[in-house]
């Protein structure tokens, strides 16, 4: 009888028994899959991400130990004792290891040309990167944030989850279920979010420019890009050397032409196999009291903020320049500097295509697309540089 009583005790039923609130985020994991299946809401990360969130809410489980990473520092006196599965890769996040391989994997598959054919699309990668400073000031001085914390929930106005996950992973550990969730699900909705925006700050006239075709650009040009762009940037702020380094070694890969299987790779097994691990370990820091409190709601709400100011940091400058340039831009294109890549060129695309069915904007907008991709790792080693300990 003893035997059986102890075997009841050992079973996650009893447990939920003694506290319910592990039913609370397992309805939460539920939801997300949902998302995930159903709606596609980016899947190939909200999938793993609501999957370890379920796995680290099942009671007795001991797959993941939050008290391991109390602090922001690993508890290594401990870990080896108490671990458990989701611990050992949770370290590939808190060591920053998931975030780069992966932007070796993103700079393997994008295409710095239409950025090089048209420099002026840097400044509205930079300027989508409003949104970041404009929600760390709102997070810090209005809502009560720290400057870590601040700065990790600005970080999802680049619409850019590997870089949010390794700011936060650095910055604000305990906010990483959060955001991370916050992130991928806004990115999933920049179609909806973007297009209200782009279509209240311009006329249907400026809708309706339409623009040149971009020279092509060499191979040498390619291949000297992502070293240029290593050196200077890591230079300039060398905490962003991890991410920035990463992409560029993908991007180089992909355009020096003598690394075909590595590239291959880095697009497809290796991108795949990190997703997995990354979703999984981020979703198990949901758990009731990371996810449950007004702290989670105020982030919920300042990353819609980030993307809109983000959005409109771009097509605002793109409007200011039409003032001095003799080629017009058509100002839906600045809203891609959000590093959505290539989700927001698309949005650019689709709607100045409603507009005028001769406007070809894709390329344009992959422009200041892909210069978000570096804008936002810059953001983030300047946060890094400022707050990280």
């Amino acid at each position: 009888m003893d035997a059986i009583l102890e075997f009841i005790k050992s079973t996650g039923f009893y447990m939920l028994v003694e506290n319910y609130s592990y039913l609370i985020m397992i309805a939460v994991a539920c939801v997300l899959l949902y998302l995930a299946i159903v709606k596609k809401f980016e899947p190939l990360l909200l999938l793993p991400i609501a999957f370890g969130m379920l796995l680290t809410n099942l009671p007795g489980a001991n797959l993941y130990h939050s008290e391991l990473y109390t602090g922001g520092h690993v508890d290594w006196i401990n870990f080896v004792d108490k671990a458990g599965l989701i611990d050992y890769l949770y370290l590939g996040v808190k060591l920053g290891i998931y975030p780069s391989l992966i932007f070796i994997g993103v700079g393997a598959m994008t295409d710095f040309g239409p950025l090089i054919a048209n420099p002026k699309s840097l400044l509205l990668g930079a300027a989508a990167q409003f949104g970041i400073f404009v929600t760390f000031v709102a997070a810090k001085e209005f809502l009560g944030f720290s400057a870590e914390e601040a700065g990790s929930i600005g970080i999802i106005g680049g619409a850019d989850g590997p870089t949010a996950i390794f700011v936060t992973s650095k910055l604000a550990p305990h906010l990483l279920g959060p955001i991370a969730v916050a992130a991928y699900s806004y990115m999933a909705l920049v179609p909806v979010i973007q297009p209200p925006i782009m279509k209240a700050l311009t006329t249907k006239k400026e809708r309706q420019i339409e623009m040149k075709q971009l020279r092509e650009v060499s191979k040498t040009e390619k291949i000297i890009f992502p070293i240029v762009v290593t050196i200077f940037v890591s230079f300039l702020l060398p905490s962003a050397a991890p991410l920035i380094g990463a992409l560029m070694l993908g991007n180089l890969m992909r355009e020096s032409g003598v690394c075909d299987r590595l590239s291959k790779t880095v697009q497809n097994e290796l991108m795949n196999i990190v997703t997995i691990f990354l979703g999984i370990s981020v979703g198990a820091t949901a758990t009731v009291s990371a996810f449950f409190n007004l702290q989670t709601l105020g982030i919920l709400l300042l990353g819609v903020i980030a993307f809109g100011f983000g959005t409109a940091g771009g097509v605002l400058l793109a409007k200011f320049m039409n003032l001095f340039c003799k080629e017009k831009i058509n100002p839906l294109i600045g809203s891609a500097g959000v590093s959505a890549v290539p989700m927001a060129a698309r949005v650019s695309q689709v709607v100045g295509q409603k507009e005028n069915p001769k406007n070809f904007l894709l390329m344009h907008a992959m422009g200041p697309n892909v210069a978000g991709v570096i804008g936002s790792a810059i953001a983030a080693g300047v946060f890094l540089s400022l707050f990280a300990k």
